[in-house]
């Protein structure tokens, strides 16, 4: 009963989010930006020593890499429903960072000291994009990773129904 409850929590989830592409007050305003957000900031430490462009990157890098480690360390020990839940959080941890990258221009979206990419030095996916050359390319990579992130979380979802539907079931002993 509770994996269908978590199930049916991501469903929800979902469609909160894969209709609404790019919608950052959307994601920021979400319960789950609130988990992604330390293991982002994390992202930008544990990069560090790999050079400037790495720890730009790692923000979003880790945020996406800890859901599917999770992942992994589920199916290892064959709960393939958590490792679903987990790849789910992965698709999820993608949309969430969708709308900053097609920010990156704009520098409208509020970063964590309050401030917009525009008002302060920092806007990650801004230096990345910039140092690539690919600052005109936002949008269209935004909504590539918004498109990726959905494909995973839905995809998650139909694994996690088919597991709770063919999983083993108990049968009555005939006495």
């Amino acid at each position: 009963m509770g994996r269908a409850l978590l199930l049916a929590l991501l469903a929800w989830w979902t469609w909160q989010f894969v209709p609404h592409p790019l919608d950052w007050s959307r994601m920021n305003g979400s319960f789950l930006h609130l988990v992604n957000l330390p293991f982002h900031e994390a992202g930008h430490i544990l990069f560090t020593p790999f050079g400037e462009f790495l720890t730009i990157l790692g923000g979003s890098l880790f945020q996406v890499i800890v859901p599917i480690v999770c992942a992994g360390a589920l199916a290892r020990r064959d709960d393939w429903f958590g490792a679903a839940a987990c790849g789910w959080w992965a698709g999820e941890s993608l949309v969430d960072v969708a709308p900053y990258i097609a920010d990156a221009r704009a520098l409208q979206m509020p970063l964590l000291g309050g401030g917009t990419g525009a008002e302060v030095e920092g806007h990650d996916w801004e230096g990345i994009l910039g140092r690539l050359g690919w600052l005109h390319l936002d949008h269209t990579l935004g909504m590539g990773v918004h498109v990726a992130g959905s494909v995973v979380m839905i995809a998650t979802l139909v694994l996690g129904a088919w597991l709770l539907l063919s999983g083993p079931r108990t049968e009555a002993v005939e006495a």
